[in-house]
């Protein structure tokens, strides 16, 4: 996506905010799909959808399945 590598290339603080909110989207998509489902295979659906990003490890998209997999979206949207 043009606004991850905007971000990386020091770009303004909106295009930052712009990335996250893709994120954060993504995140809410896989829930709504995949809710209620088991955490390795929400993982799976996380680890395709999701945009590269600064600072997203596998560790975190792990708890972000989990909680998933229990029913909850943790994009907040």
């Amino acid at each position: 996506m043009k606004a991850f590598e905007a971000v990386r290339a020091g770009r303004p603080v909106e295009l930052e905010r712009e990335a996250n909110l893709a994120l954060f989207r993504t995140v809410h998509e896989v829930a709504v799909r995949f809710a209620g489902r088991p955490a390795p295979v929400v993982f799976e659906a996380l680890w395709h959808a999701l945009p590269p990003a600064p600072g997203l490890e596998r560790a975190e998209i792990r708890k972000i399945a989990e909680e998933i997999s229990v029913g909850r979206d943790p994009s907040g949207l």
